[in-house]
């Protein structure tokens, strides 16, 4: 059936609709029987330019007829554009506003489709379609339009104008682009185009600039260059070293008076500039501290600024900067705020001890320092340094020396400094009463044994018209009493389950408004390991140390004490340790030590229960190296023209030297090479390797000066003294040696001394435990060896008999031939000789013969 056209219009949703179902019909006849796409028309057009799809109608017969035209895009379902005369258009989803028909009147066909704005998704296969209302489809309905949308390059992902990084970082600039066609990616380097190095690389199609191990060489302008057809664009980031904040105009002290304003600088720069500034005072932001939040404004250059300052302010204010690379950086100054001198407390009653010292106190604030107190005693002023029991102390109080009734009245105080004075105190009532008594003392001493207890005693009487004094239990040394461990009840003291840190001095403080009264007792805890040595004071010589000390508690009257003595080099780890001789004995010298080296020492005693605790670490330096006197030799002197050179003032032969002794009677080789310079550098990187035959030392030459090296030395040890490896020198040019036997388990510590013709210097120390597999290897070695031995022993021994045996039956048998030749010459004619002790063996033909 038809569409008649003298019928009543269509609604608008009816034509829409209608028109939808045609295309779709005519979808299905396209694809079957219209045009192809090559015969389709191509478009080029950039991006928000307007295109114009050229599309005929040819009407049947060339008579104008009713006609649906839409326009498709492959790959949407619905058509971009639907027109219908006389009914409003239809325009698909992202297409609004952007398409229309052409006008009749233009030279192009009436089919025609206007595209405007055209964007990057515009691009693809277009059809025209034409629907003629009361005719059958054609076989051939539709054109094919495919249209290239070229766009020039946009970034979509830049790098930071500024990259801020360290030396020896890595950093990755990514730069991409989007265009039609696909833009390509260039990167230069300050105008020179970045060629690939085993630093700097480019990858995902250029969109990646990566640097590793960054070097000052790298620094600079990186530029992308995004380009194609339609043309290009450039980004730049620029590359720096970060800095970071560094203080330019650093705080400084400042003296202000009471009430003034004072401003504290704190210039810094950094790169980048973030600085962030903070002020603080004695560890306390400023603006937590309750006294100064209300007074004290941080500026944007970083100054602080306190108005008003007042008498609390002073102190050190520290400025601390940061831009968040690297440690911040910090500066302090101090602040010191004068004002006249005042009192700060004025307490109405003081009291005086009767026939005891007391103080009569006056709490005073100056800044400057106090200068002198005026006192006035009932109105009067009082003259203290007219009277002998009267003293001013240096904080202004009065001191009593002895106090009689005589003292009792009304004080004031006024102090001065060099900004004067704030006022008088008020008037304070001084009163004079008897302090309070002990009635009860602890012993002298207390002797118990460790985990027993111990129960002490003390109480003290109030006088007349005072208060009941508080008694309390201190230990003199400020320890705290034994958590848990000890109860008071009443002026008593009772310590439960003893320990050796109980020992000590025990105080009974008796006090009231009065006065303060103390008596002390001493508490000894036997049965413990000795207590530490104290006093400990030493004397050096080039190389040795004496130590003195003083014993502490032995742990008892049933304990005899011997101590051992600890010391080592700064920086070492281990501790080398000396026993004392003769036993008990509390001095001590330690020789063979090297001169011109600082040794720390320390002292613990020893008793059968086992070591007590150490005394306090002591440092002290040997003396530096001095020339040694070489002894006169008796033998004649050589003719003048063999005498030797003369004796070099850095290296002495031994052979010639009265050396010093211990004191059982060893010889002392104390170093005698004195530097005088110049240096050689140290040797570096030394290193231990376990090869077949040993270990092989290797090190390197030094950095600086290696051309003053003549020649070096090893030095190693396993306890406090170094010794040397090497027998002979090692050559300048040598970097190794090989060391072939170590004691498995043990541990060495080794050095490397290169030596100019005038000085040295030492390697760092490295430390080497040798594996026990090498004393396991020795021991299967000297075992092997041994049973090789044994064998080849018993083989020459048996050999050595055999060889013995066979010469001697050639002995014996040579003495029978003998015998056989006389018997033959006597039974010839010869004399009988007498009678044979050698029994005759039997004589063959042929020995016969050879008589």
């Amino acid at each position: 059936m038809g569409l008649r056209l003298d019928q009543r219009p269509f609604s608008k949703v009816t034509v829409v609709f209608a028109a939808l179902v045609l295309s779709l019909f005519n979808r299905v006849l396209v694809r079957t029987t219209g045009s192809t796409f090559n015969d389709a028309v191509h478009i080029t057009a950039i991006v928000g330019e307007s295109v114009v799809f050229n599309c005929q109608v040819e009407f049947p017969a060339e008579h104008p007829v009713p006609y649906v035209l839409q326009w498709e895009k492959k790959g949407l379902e619905i058509p971009i554009f639907i027109w219908y005369d006389n009914y409003p258009t239809h325009s698909g989803s992202g297409y609004e506003g952007r398409v229309a028909r052409v006008s009749p009147d233009s030279p192009y066909g009436l089919a025609s489709l206007n595209l405007t704005n055209i964007q990057e998704s515009d691009q693809g296969w277009y059809a025209c379609k034409v629907v003629f209302l009361n005719r059958s489809p054609t076989n051939k309905n539709g054109t094919w339009f495919h249209l290239d949308v070229h766009a020039p390059p946009r970034f979509v992902t830049i790098p930071g104008d500024v990259q801020y990084i360290n030396v020896g970082d890595s950093i990755i600039l990514n730069c991409q682009a989007l265009g039609t066609p696909t833009p390509e990616i260039v990167w230069f380097k300050d105008a020179t185009d970045v060629q690939p190095t085993s630093t700097v690389g480019i990858f995902n199609d250029g969109t990646e600039l990566r640097i590793s191990n960054i070097r000052i060489e790298d620094i600079g302008d990186y530029t992308c260059i995004a380009r194609n057809g339609e043309g290009q664009i450039s980004h730049t980031a620029r590359v720096l070293i970060a800095g970071g904040a560094v203080i330019m105009s650093p705080p400084t002290n400042q003296t202000k008076l009471e009430g003034e304003k004072v401003e504290f600088t704190c210039g810094a720069k950094a790169m980048p500039g973030n600085v962030t500034v903070r002020w603080s005072r004695e560890g306390a932001f400023v603006k937590s501290i309750s006294s100064l939040e209300t007074r004290v404004t941080i500026k944007k250059d970083g100054s602080m600024v306190i108005n008003p300052v007042s008498a609390d302010d002073s102190g050190q204010y520290l400025c601390e900067v940061s831009n968040g690379i690297g440690d911040p950086q910090s500066a302090s100054a101090y602040l010191n705020v004068e004002y006249p001198a005042k009192v700060t407390f004025t307490p109405t009653v003081q009291y005086l001890p009767f026939r005891l010292a007391g103080v009569v106190q006056c709490y005073i604030k100056a800044n400057p320092p106090l200068q002198y107190v005026t006192w006035t005693k009932d109105k009067r002023l009082l003259e203290p340094y007219q009277q002998k029991d009267i003293v001013i102390m240096n904080n202004g109080s009065l001191l009593f020396t002895r106090v009689n009734q005589n003292h009792q009245g009304r004080y004031t105080c006024t102090p001065y400094n060099a900004q004067g004075t704030q006022g008088s105190s008020g008037q304070m009532e001084v009163l004079v009463r008897k302090p309070p008594t002990f009635t009860v003392e602890p012993d002298n001493m207390y002797q118990r044994k460790i985990s027993e207890s111990v129960e002490m005693y003390c109480d003290a009487q109030e006088a007349e018209g005072t208060q009941k004094p508080k008694i309390q239990w201190q230990r003199r040394d400020g320890a705290p009493l034994p958590k848990g461990r000890h109860s008071i009840h009443g002026g008593n003291i009772t310590i439960e389950n003893l320990r050796k840190t109980d020992f000590g001095y025990y105080h009974c403080v008796a006090s009231n408004e009065v006065a303060t009264i103390v008596t002390t007792t001493h508490l000894v805890v036997e049965g413990t390991q000795p207590h530490s040595p104290y006093n400990v004071t030493a004397n050096a010589s080039e190389t040795a140390v004496t130590l003195q000390w003083l014993p502490g508690y032995s742990g008892g009257p049933d304990y005899k004490q011997d101590y051992t003595i600890w010391y080592k080099e700064p920086g070492m780890t281990e501790w080398s340790r000396i026993p004392v001789t003769p036993s008990g004995s509390t001095q001590v010298t330690i020789n063979r030590l090297t001169p011109d080296t600082t040794y720390e020492f320390q002292v613990v005693g020893k008793n059968a229960l086992g070591d007590g605790m150490l005394s306090k670490v002591i440092s002290i330096r040997t003396l530096a190296a001095v020339p040694l006197t070489v002894a006169k030799k008796t033998s004649p002197a050589p003719p003048v023209t063999e005498l030797p050179p003369p004796p070099s003032d850095d290296v002495v032969d031994y052979s010639d030297l009265i050396l010093p002794t211990e004191s059982s009677g060893a010889t002392l080789y104390p170093p005698v090479f004195r530097p005088k310079g110049p240096k050689p550098g140290p040797p570096r990187n030394l290193s231990i390797t376990e090869v077949r035959n040993g270990f092989v030392i290797s090190w390197q030459a030094p950095l600086e000066r290696a051309h003053l090296v003549r020649y070096y030395v090893i030095h190693y040890k396993t306890d406090g003294i170094w010794r040397t490896l090497n027998k002979a020198q090692i050559r300048a040019e040598d970097t190794s040696y090989l060391v072939k036997s170590l004691v498995g388990g043990r541990t060495y510590y080794f050095r490397v001394v290169a030596y100019s013709l005038k000085s040295f210097e030492n390697s760092e120390e490295i430390k080497f435990p040798v594996p026990a597999r090498v004393k396991h290897k020795a021991i299967t070695a000297g075992v092997v060896g041994g049973l090789l031995f044994f064998i080849v022993a018993i083989i020459l021994s048996v050999c050595a008999v055999k060889i013995c045996n066979k010469r001697k039956r050639r002995k014996h048998e040579k003495a029978y031939n003998m015998v056989a030749c006389r018997i033959t010459d006597a039974r010839n004619g010869g004399q009988i000789p007498g009678t044979s002790q050698v029994p005759l063996k039997k004589i063959t033909g042929e020995e016969l013969a050879s008589c």
